[in-house]
């Protein structure tokens, strides 16, 4: 009998529910037993919640983050992978361009706001752009890796059917590389999401990240601040379940094997 036999399919569900219901009382109870007349109740954020959609600010500020995120992250995909496949179907100019990137890619997204405000001034594209730094540099290593890690057998057999260079990277190292480049993508999606909070907060004037700054400066609502801090982590949750969907797909499956 497998001791690590899959859970069935109502303890996938019930489990969660449970920690997230205990969680709540747990925050209930410490904010009355404590009597802080600073942090919220979740009464309290549920009430801000309500307050700002019937404003009609909640879902235009989860609007703007989304939008940001999908331009930022769109474009580091469209570059990175194109970017990450070259140097890894070319050894010679990866080792050429490696140390540059090695050099950037350590650079947290957050230092590079005051130079992404003095390139692009206050707005939208200043979070977009930093979001694409955010993203650009681990789709790029995850591709590099990806395309090294391809057995040279699946090359040799290739060859041997006559498939074109060409043929070769797009119909055998691709496909062959893809596990890891999605792994790569969803590593980056979650970086691009907290860096757009960071980004919010202080290069534009909407979304979540500058929810939690205006709640915290105007008037000390520290109840719309937990609920923006909420939110930020659902929706980042929604993204990553949404985003391991991938796996189901037939053509990537195989890489994952039994991982969670």
């Amino acid at each position: 009998m497998n001791s690590l036999a899959e859970p069935r399919k109502w303890e996938k569900y019930f489990w969660p529910v449970l920690a997230s219901a205990l969680f709540l009382a747990l925050w209930h109870y410490s904010v009355i037993w404590s009597a802080t007349k600073v942090f919220p109740s979740p009464l309290a954020v549920e009430k801000g919640m309500a307050q700002l959609a019937g404003k009609g600010l909640l879902w235009s500020y989860i609007a703007d983050s989304l939008r940001r995120v999908a331009l930022g992250f769109g474009a580091a995909v469209l570059v990175g992978v194109p970017v990450g496949l070259t140097l890894g179907w070319y050894p010679t100019a990866n080792q050429i361009v490696n140390p540059v990137l090695q050099i950037l890619r350590p650079i947290s997204p957050i230092a590079w706001i005051p130079v992404a405000i003095i390139l692009f001034g206050i707005g939208d594209t200043t979070a977009v752009f930093l979001i694409f730094l955010a993203a650009f540099f681990p789709i790029v290593v995850a591709s590099v890796d990806g395309v090294s890690n391809v057995p040279s057998m699946f090359r040799r057999a290739a060859r041997n059917f006559g498939l074109s260079p060409l043929q070769l990277l797009v119909k055998v190292v691709f496909p062959a590389a893809l596990p890891q480049i999605i792994i790569g993508l969803r590593i980056a999606l979650g970086i691009a999401w907290l860096v757009v909070v960071a980004a919010e907060m202080i290069a534009v004037d909407s979304g979540l990240g500058y929810l939690v700054i205006d709640a915290r400066n105007s008037g000390k609502r520290y109840d719309l601040v937990v609920a923006a801090m909420l939110l930020i982590g659902v929706i980042g949750l929604v993204l990553d379940l949404c985003f391991r969907r991938l796996r189901n797909f037939k053509s990537v499956r195989w890489g994952f094997r039994n991982e969670s």
